[in-house]
């Protein structure tokens, strides 16, 4: 039944005016990806895009904590680079400087669908995401900090750029996925650095070291993957993720059925 469906929030990607016009009010889109509300459909769920708190058309009483109440979980996806700001640091070249605006709504709603007890999914900036709105830093950019590094992100290919991943024994990834090596799709410049406090590390891109899993040690249900399962198909010879959404899913089944 329609009802019964579990309702999970996806973050929105922003689209900012840019700045020359003078009319007021200047239009700012938010917009999910086709594929992140495909891939939360393919089990049943209804995916729901969390809109913005701020800004100058922002009215009535409507807030971050309404919507952590109504839904049952929250999938943070891809996008813009995260300002280095959130996590301490300067832009190392001005065309990583990242949304600043998109990084305190996100870690708003990290933070509100933490403490309201549901789960935190995260894809790729979503990964990265996390990792700083609970205390740890990034890469500004993979090739420039950490010579010899893989390939992580070709624009050309986008999407069909891949690389082995080993997902990492006695963790919860392995017991979903299976420890070992596997094949991901890789769509990213920025990565983990510094894991957050209270988060482990559940795989590695073995080539170069590059973080590509983390999950939360203890408390709320917070985990995340730096490739993106919603790109991944079986006839491209990569890990079947589908385990890995159930398994947010039972966790968002939960977190409603608690009293």
């Amino acid at each position: 039944m329609t009802n019964d469906r579990l309702k999970i929030g996806i973050s929105a990607c922003f689209f900012h005016p840019d700045g020359e016009r003078k009319a007021a009010p200047s239009k700012t889109l938010l917009w999910i990806e086709q594929s992140t509300a495909h891939w939360v459909m393919s089990e049943g769920a209804l995916p729901v895009m969390v809109p913005s708190f701020d800004g100058e058309t922002f009215r009535g009483e409507v807030s971050v904590q309404d919507y952590a109440g109504w839904l049952d979980g929250l999938v943070m996806h891809g996008g813009a680079d995260v300002w280095p700001g959130s996590y301490g640091e300067q832009p190392l070249r001005p065309e990583w400087h990242g949304d600043r605006i998109r990084d305190e709504y996100e870690i708003a709603l990290v933070q509100a669908f933490s403490a309201a007890g549901k789960p935190v999914f995260g894809i790729c900036r979503g990964m990265q995401l996390i990792n700083v709105a609970h205390g740890g830093t990034l890469y500004q950019d993979i090739r420039t900090q950490k010579p010899g590094a893989l390939v992580h992100r070709d624009a050309e290919i986008y999407d069909l750029n891949f690389h082995q991943v080993d997902i990492l024994g006695d963790t919860r990834l392995a017991e979903l996925l299976q420890a070992g090596r596997h094949k991901i799709n890789s769509v990213h410049h920025q990565g983990v650095k510094d894991v957050a406090p209270g988060f482990v590390v559940e795989a590695v891109s073995p080539e170069d070291g590059v973080i590509e899993a983390i999950r939360h040690s203890g408390g709320p249900w917070v985990a995340a993957v730096q490739w993106h399962p919603e790109f991944h198909r079986p006839e491209l010879g990569v890990i079947d993720d589908t385990p890995l959404l159930r398994d947010f899913l039972a966790a968002a089944r939960t977190a409603r059925n608690r009293p």
